[in-house]
């Protein structure tokens, strides 16, 4: 197998557990140094470790704090000699709850969590990315910024706003030859999605909506996330690229065969 990431260097926030976790085994796994951020300590140690001192190291990483991304950005250069691939994935849900009884509070915790860490990580490391041969950003986004998903509503503005952001960055950036695309997952089992989806009561439900008649795993959307940092990908640019079984492929409407 070829080295895909070869003499690469990348950053992974949430890379603790669930996506972020299998992209930097991926990326590891095909020849890059991986920086790794999460606020889960034991975990992304273990992550860590296991992956290897020469290839990985871990830091503790409040993404919502623009201090702490800077210096995570900067342990990185200042660990490896560059940065090459930033991908953007921590983030957290929100859920349950109309407008009017979301609090102020946790909408700024979720907007500060998904989208302005966005911003700060790109911020930082674009000026890195432009001292090389350029770079790559990717950016979890979720098919809730696609479509809208009922009493999500932080969570789906923060996901729509992390794509057009996206796009923003493909434009203005081409130039330096920073490519930048966000991958949009579907129902995942992830650890902080799994209580909720792996319970016979909730396959029932979703089952039906995803024609591929199961929950996406870590490894589909990191395996999605490693093409696009590669040069398989080095035309694809400004995307979103949703990996969910083929629940957005549909218009929403009831099956209609079911009443005839």
């Amino acid at each position: 197998m070829v080295a895909r990431f070869e003499g690469k260097v990348a950053v992974v926030t949430g890379g603790a557990s669930g996506i972020g976790k299998a992209a930097a085994e991926i990326f590891a796994r095909e020849g890059a140094r991986v920086a790794l951020a999460d606020i889960n300590d034991n975990a992304g140690r273990g992550v860590a470790d296991a992956l290897g001192a020469d290839t990985c190291f871990y830091q503790h990483c409040d993404v919502s704090s623009e201090d702490q991304i800077k210096d995570l950005i900067g342990q990185t250069v200042d660990n490896f000699g560059r940065l090459d691939i930033l991908f953007n994935n921590a983030g957290v849900p929100s859920g349950g709850k109309e407008t009017p009884d979301l609090s102020s509070d946790d909408w700024h915790r979720v907007v500060a969590i998904n989208l302005n860490s966005v911003f700060y990580a790109s911020k930082a490391a674009i000026p890195e990315m432009k001292k090389g041969a350029g770079g790559v950003i990717i950016n979890t986004a979720s098919t809730s910024g696609i479509r809208a998903d009922a009493g999500f509503n932080a969570y789906n503005a923060t996901k729509a706003a992390v794509i057009n952001y996206t796009r923003t960055l493909a434009i203005d950036h081409g130039k330096d030859n920073i490519r930048a695309n966000a991958v949009c997952p579907g129902p995942t089992l992830t650890p902080m999605a799994e209580g909720v989806l792996a319970t016979p009561e909730m396959e029932k439900i979703w089952f039906p909506v995803i024609p591929l008649r199961r929950y996406g795993k870590p490894e589909d959307i990191a395996n999605t996330v490693a093409f696009l940092a590669s040069d398989e990908a080095a035309f694809i640019t400004g995307q979103f690229l949703t990996v969910d079984g083929g629940v957005t492929c549909q218009t929403g409407h009831p099956n209609l065969m079911a009443f005839t």
